[in-house]
């Protein structure tokens, strides 16, 4: 019988007394970082010019906005570790490159990779020293453009990253349309997909209806499946305000995190002189993997039962009835449906108990005005499309859509990935859009859809690609079965990969390969003797320029622009309405063109942006306009009463749930801290529910092989992991995300949006030999 745990010694309890999120530890760890990459100066006057609307640049880590009137210090500790990062003092020179084979690299790990520094020149694989050689820009267009414009454009992948600004995202979706693919698998495909497909459906627009304004007058904030402190810290502040000044925060996400406990708000003198901070979440319910339809559903059967009980005691309703009349359809049949649900359906599905969802819908019915967040542990999920449906039935009860500190917020990740997709990288473009593509440059686009993330790897699998070209980003690592993808990318005919830094994507390649050198957001873009000006669209569709501050790290970095050009150029044929170095002079010239192709969206493009830096978009939604087929909102709800997991857990298997550390940013790895978990020095453990590893026969400490439950027939299996005691819901795992990246088919995606759910992983768990253990610390060891 395992020994029973003491509640001290269970990480993410948090109890009244604990350090909170922010304060303090932020600071530190904000100049710890620049002292590590040895910018301690630079990276400091950096941030003076983060987020400003005044020449600034844009921080390239998450893509929370900006306010109106930013602060003197408008950024956060995660926004800090990625300009740190960013410009870093450290090289990944031609000479690295002739001290080391691929096959040795591949043994590093992603921080040890990414450590080496900045990438210096343009780079091809040697196959007879399997090692990478420099080589100058022109032969690389050349040799590229040569062998692309070979290939059967429907057998070319153009991967984006949010990282990519809008004009470098439109020539790099013009290029492939001149082309004749509609093959752009975008890092979107992994995490805000489903928002961007479900929305729609629901009310007309895959964007967010709220803005920062919105914060400052709510009344209740949902969170779902967000877990901001790590994510997108800079939203701490505004609930951080909303707490002080009243307003309810209600937080339904399987593990306790830190910040959303209680927070330290480093820009308020009163929390940096106690370090004591302000609890945030009112209620924090930690809903079982997956249960987040049943929780939600259970919160609006409650709020039927108080409004039915209310309508036969001629009592105040608590549904706005006049806005669901008005301003949408399909209530009734969604009302009927929940009507319906047995609570103890409910409970079992959701993981949580009736009191707790009841507590919950109640301060729903308090609210006048309220918010719903959700991230990716709403997203990525089998059934990620009907968690925003209902999320969005919880809104539309309460007409809370175009009301003033009301709305739909989902809060997306990577700086720009949703403006890559505004500006026209989607593998599913509308008529409307490509028409205009063919008016204005002459062309004509592909009309037959191409290949999002999943579908790409698909077609890596049956050795259906013959180029992959990717604009940043870690393809090869962020991706699900990598295992199984992976060895396929050497029968590629050609990779190429435009990029800051050193990743393992770039040790995964085909068999002409090619590493091409970009500018950074922080660092300056000098096209014909003029520093330009590259935009952004952050999470909640504020358009805002962006200027870099510092000399390049290398005089033979291009900007995304000039490589797309370059390739361009070198790949297609001459174009009298594409004059790719006209373009690229000027980059006011890519936003005409950006405008002409959209002009409802980006009317007036230059001159917004010249007098005033920043500019919204307009969301029809904001106006109660609904943009669907019946021009209404709609109530939407799944045919059947299943959760992510179709039954309980049971004791044969757990619901995985992959996170992010709080030294991390996407598949970049800052250190192996992850201090508002109380981790340190290591990514590979496995958070496990105390009663769990007792019930189990496990000890904390124990190292595990996850295997994963799917019904392919292929094994699937990731070993070496720690049991260490989490406070999470029983039957639910965590572990950090890409370790265990291998253990979801990339079949395990939802059904709407094609979104691979990372978030909720049926696995087994086997205790390792103590030859197994000893043989991986062997190898750990020689790597």
């Amino acid at each position: 019988m395992a020994r029973q745990l003491k509640d001290e010694e269970v990480h993410g309890r948090q109890a009244k007394h604990d350090a909170p999120g922010g304060g303090w530890q932020s600071v530190q760890a904000t100049e710890t970082h620049f002292l590590r990459e040895r910018v301690p100066f630079k990276g400091n006057a950096l941030m003076l010019k983060i987020n400003t609307p005044d020449g600034g640049f844009e921080c390239p880590s998450c893509a929370w906005p900006n306010p109106e009137k930013p602060g003197p210090a408008e950024f956060c500790e995660n926004g800090a570790k990625a300009v740190a990062w960013e410009a870093t003092a450290a090289r990944t020179t031609p000479e690295f490159f002739a001290r080391h084979t691929v096959t040795e690299l591949l043994a590093w790990s992603d921080h040890e990779l990414e450590k080496q520094g900045r990438l210096t020149h343009p780079m091809r694989y040697n196959a007879t020293t399997d090692k990478y050689d420099p080589i100058d820009w022109s032969t690389a267009f050349r040799e590229i453009g040569t062998q692309v414009a070979g290939f059967d454009p429907k057998r070319v992948e153009l991967y984006t990253s949010g990282r990519t600004s809008n004009e470098a995202a439109f020539l790099w979706q013009l290029y492939g349309r001149m082309l004749g693919t509609q093959n752009f698998p975008d890092c979107s495909n992994m995490c805000h997909e489903t928002t961007t497909v479900a929305l729609p459906q629901s009310i007309g627009v895959g964007k967010a209806t709220t803005t920062l304004d919105d914060f400052e007058h709510t009344d209740c904030v949902f969170l779902f499946g967000q877990n901001a402190g790590t994510n997108s810290p800079r939203m701490m502040g505004l609930l951080h305000e909303a707490r002080l000044r009243g307003a309810e925060v209600i937080t339904f996400n399987p593990l306790r995190e830190r910040a959303l406990v209680k927070f330290a708000n480093p820009q308020t003198p009163k929390d940096m002189a106690t370090n004591h901070g302000v609890p945030i979440s009112t209620q924090y319910h930690q809903v079982r993997i997956g249960g987040d339809i049943a929780a939600i559903q259970g919160m609006c059967k409650h709020i039927l039962e108080v409004d039915d009980a209310a309508r036969a005691n001629d009592g105040k309703r608590v549904i706005d009835h006049d806005f669901i009349s008005m301003h949408t359809d399909g209530f009734e049949a969604f009302a009927d449906h929940c009507r319906s649900l047995a609570w103890s359906q409910i409970e079992r599905q959701s993981g949580l108990a009736r009191d707790a969802i009841v507590d919950a819908a109640d301060a729903w019915i308090r609210a006048e005005r309220v918010i719903c967040c959700w991230g990716m542990g709403i997203t990525q999920h089998i059934r990620g499309g009907d968690n925003i449906h209902q999320i969005l039935n919880l809104l539309l009860m309460g007409g809370h859509i175009g009301r003033r500190g009301a709305g739909a917020c989902p809060v997306r990740g990577h700086s720009n990935v949703q403006g890559d997709r505004t500006v026209g990288i989607f593998h599913k473009s509308g008529e409307a859009f490509l028409s205009k593509m063919d008016e204005v440059f002459g062309i004509e686009c592909e009309r037959e859809h191409g290949h999002d993330v999943a579908l790409c790897c698909e077609a890596i699998l049956r050795d259906e690609v013959d180029a992959f070209l990717g604009m940043g980003g870690n393809f090869f690592r962020a991706i699900a079965d990598q295992a199984r993808v992976a060895p396929h990318v050497e029968n590629i005919a050609l990779t190429v990969q435009i990029a800051t830094k050193l990743n393992r994507s770039h040790l995964i390649h085909g068999k002409s390969a090619y590493l091409l050198p970009t500018l950074a957001r922080t660092e300056k873009d000098v096209q014909a003797g003029v520093e330009q000006t590259i935009t952004i669209e952050d999470g909640m569709c504020n358009v805002q320029g962006s200027k870099g501050q510092i000399e390049p790290a290398s005089p033979h970095l291009l900007s995304e622009i000039a490589i797309v050009a370059g390739l361009g150029k070198a790949t297609l044929a001459p174009n009298p309405k594409v004059d790719w170095e006209w373009l690229t002079e000027d980059y006011a010239r890519i936003r005409d063109k950006i405008e002409a192709t959209q002009p409802g969206t980006f009317y007036d493009f230059n001159r917004r942006l010249t007098e005033r830096g920043v500019f919204h978009l307009d969301i029809a939604a904001r106006d109660r306009v609904w943009n669907t087929d019946s021009g209404k909102a709609h109530f939407l709800y799944p045919d059947k009463r299943l959760t992510e997991d179709d039954t309980a857990p049971t004791d044969t298997h757990f619901q995985l749930l992959s996170i992010r550390g709080h030294d991390q940013f996407n598949t970049t790895v800052y250190s192996y801290d992850d201090r508002y978990r109380d981790i340190y020095g290591t990514r590979m453990v496995l958070m496990m529910n105390p009663r769990d590893i007792e019930r189990h026969g496990f000890e904390a400490g124990n190292r595990v092989t996850l295997h994963a439950v799917s019904d392919d027939g292929i094994a699937r299996s990731v070993s070496g992991f720690k049991i260490i005691a989490y406070d999470l819901p029983e039957n639910c795992l965590g572990a950090y995300y890409p370790e265990v990246n291998d253990l979801i088919p990339v079949a395990n995606r939802d059904f709407q949006s094609n979104t691979i759910a990372g978030k909720s992983i049926p696995v087994t768990l086997e205790l390792m030999s103590t030859e197994a253990i000893e043989a991986e610390t062997g190898m750990l060891a020689t790597g």
